[in-house]
């Protein structure tokens, strides 16, 4: 079967294209893109693994990205096992579980402030706002600048992915805040991420100012989007699954399973490119040096080799080796905040309002194949 390129980009229901793929194109070459495409679990997950062959250098870096400073999602070791040795520590599921008792009161406030009787924009009321608040609050920034820091980020995260005008003036926005910020903690300490990664302990790395903001300001960007996106396409899934949102909203204690399932049928970035250190071989098929390959995650987290009955939404899924997070070196930094924020969300808006309504003929899906999630989601939260 002959396979159009221009289906890679199906924005509604991409699925049956990524089932064409792994089945039948395993290793696809888009020659428009220039992009070598790896859809089956097992290869997506070899080339995670394999640091050294499929590197993150620059090359995978969008053009969007004007000026960028250093962050680790586009570093190799040894310098990305620095950054990300640096900034660990502030990351562990210790001080992320002291997080979680400002995620609910944020969630409560957001819930309340709906009239359960109208129609509400779930993105602009819930699943936008609450990782927003959470990354501003980690980094200490302002609850005034939480509206403009998410204007920004989302506008950098589309336009690097080609849906937008250039990201320069967003990034830039950014960078120049974060900047301001960073000379404030450096004379005047508290405790915020930004405090902490300017003033270590005597044990661990000091990192440059440029590190620094280029850590917070992907934080900012990863934390929030990816966030927003996995917590709509959750409520969206619960909502065309009502049995299974009865059983959570009677048994909130199954949502930390059952959030790796919704993460697994719905990724929230589908996929990441690596560029080849040497010429490869993947299922026969040869990769030169310096190509782009990209792991297509929502393909093999829906790969029956890996999970069976891969279509079918299992809230009891165990063991879930979803590729939602990615995996090795790169393996996201902040996936317990952001499952975290998940539950937190879920466990209140389902204690609140268990039989909630999505207009599904209104809502409008992001228009983009880097980033799965909708940009208006239409609720009645008490039908």
């Amino acid at each position: 079967m002959e396979f159009d390129p221009q289906e890679l980009s199906a924005i509604d229901d991409p699925y049956p294209v990524f089932d064409e793929l792994r089945k039948n194109h395993p290793v696809f070459y888009g020659a428009e893109r220039d992009l070598w495409v790896v859809s089956r679990y097992e290869d997506v997950r070899a080339v995670l693994l394999d640091a050294e062959t499929f590197a993150s250098g620059m090359g995978t870096v969008p053009t969007g990205f004007v000026a960028i400073k250093p962050m680790m999602i586009s570093r190799d070791p040894p310098y990305h096992t620095k950054l990300r040795g640096a900034v660990h520590p502030t990351f562990t599921p210790r001080r992320m579980r002291a997080l979680e008792e400002f995620i609910r009161k944020v969630t409560r406030e957001l819930l309340a402030a709906i009239d359960p009787e109208a129609e509400t924009d779930l993105v602009g009321a819930l699943t936008d706002p609450l990782p927003v608040a959470v990354i501003t609050e980690l980094l200490g920034v302002g609850i005034e600048d939480r509206v403009k820091f998410s204007e920004n980020a989302g506008a950098v995260i589309h336009a690097a992915a080609g849906d937008g005008p250039s990201a320069e003036e967003g990034i830039h926005w950014i960078y120049a805040y974060l900047e301001r910020v960073l000379a404030l903690r450096e004379k005047q300490p508290g405790d915020d991420l930004v405090s902490r990664l300017l003033h270590p302990e005597p044990d661990e790395t000091r990192l440059t100012a440029d590190e620094v903001v280029g850590f917070c300001a992907l934080l900012l960007m990863a934390g929030t989007e990816t966030t927003t996106n996995g917590l709509g396409n959750a409520l969206v899934l619960l909502h065309e699954h009502p049995d299974v949102r009865r059983q959570l909203a009677q048994r909130p204690e199954g949502l930390s399973v059952a959030i790796e399932e919704l993460l697994r049928l719905e990724s929230p970035v589908p996929g990441l490119s690596r560029v080849t250190t040497r010429d490869v071989e993947i299922r026969g098929v040869k990769i030169p040096k310096g190509a782009r390959v990209h792991m297509l995650f929502a393909a093999a987290n829906r790969d029956e080799g890996a999970f069976p009955n891969a279509d079918t939404l299992d809230p009891d899924r165990s063991p879930n080796a979803h590729l939602a997070f990615s995996l090795g070196i790169h393996f996201c930094l902040g996936a317990s905040l952001a499952r975290a924020e998940l539950r937190i969300a879920l466990e209140e808006l389902l204690a609140r309002f268990p039989d909630y309504r999505i207009v599904s003929d209104r809502w409008v899906r992001l228009r983009s194949d880097a980033a799965r999630g909708f940009s208006f989601l239409p609720c009645v939260a008490r039908p």
